[in-house]
């Protein structure tokens, strides 16, 4: 459902601020002064384009506020060394991570954006030795750069895969040893983790996770839930959604409103 005014967005997200965090939250803002859920993810919990998140349809079914920490594009570097975050996730009663990709993070062979992580800012000295013929300047965007990098050579990328997946662990690791609370780790996707990735392309979020990634932090969380969207939503496409009609392009390759429905029916015994 696109809106007519091509640029301008028919949602009001109340954006706000927790302490001393820069990071942008959907609001309202919620009380953190008593019992809360926190829910840190990237794109779909945030909810962009969505009028109701599944971190909101939560909070109407539950007698808690439900503090909704998602960032649009977010990797785990948006959120390990916000103090602000992680007081929050210790704080609360219990704290949902979606799982998020491992393209957007700073790694050994390239640096990203603190906050917008998905926004590359430098290749390594150790990216360029590997990656002689590349340009990087033309890449102002994580997956249009490993994109790029995996159709110019497969066999060179095999390594740059294998250093994202090793640092996303150990920073996921990091990240759940910094809450002392409960931790619900949820995974959305179309498939599920342990089904091969493709040969060409880098395929469907969350990028490069697998199901040994999954098993090691499954030992360091309470639950762990798995949301693989069934076809028959994924056909809705845009049904609900709001967006501009200049980002219809963008729209079509996130969740609709009815995927949200799933993920908190999923949650909802793990809260209530």
């Amino acid at each position: 459902m696109a809106y007519e005014r091509p640029g301008e967005s028919p949602l009001d997200y109340q954006q706000c601020r927790y302490g001393h965090s820069r990071l942008l939250f959907r609001g309202p803002r919620r009380d953190t002064k008593n019992k809360f859920f926190a829910f840190v993810g990237g794109t779909e919990t945030y909810g962009k384009y969505i009028p109701e998140p599944f971190p909101h349809l939560i909070e109407s079914e539950v007698s808690k506020p439900c503090v909704n920490l998602g960032a649009v594009n977010g990797g785990v570097d948006a959120f390990v060394n916000d103090d602000t975050v992680l007081s929050l996730c210790c704080r609360a009663d219990v704290t949902v991570i979606q799982v998020m990709g491992a393209q957007n993070m700073s790694n050994r062979f390239y640096s990203v954006h603190p906050r917008r992580n998905d926004r590359f800012l430098k290749a390594s000295t150790l990216m360029r030795t590997i990656f002689r013929e590349v340009d990087f300047t033309e890449f102002s965007f994580t997956r249009h750069l490993l994109t790029s990098l995996k159709t110019l050579s497969p066999d060179k990328f095999d390594a740059l895969e294998q250093e994202l997946k090793a640092a996303w662990t150990a920073r996921m690791e990091m990240f759940l040893n910094k809450i002392t609370g409960k931790v619900v780790l949820v995974w959305v996707s179309h498939r599920a983790p342990g089904e091969p990735e493709p040969e060409r392309g880098l395929g469907k979020d969350p990028l490069f996770i697998d199901q040994k990634m999954i098993d090691e932090l499954r030992k360091k969380v309470d639950s762990y839930i798995e949301v693989v969207v069934p076809s028959e939503l994924i056909a809705r496409g845009t049904d609900g959604m709001l967006y501009p009609q200049l980002e219809t392009a963008a729209a079509q390759e996130m969740f609709g409103p009815s995927v949200h429905e799933l993920i908190a029916e999923k949650l909802l015994p793990h809260l209530r």
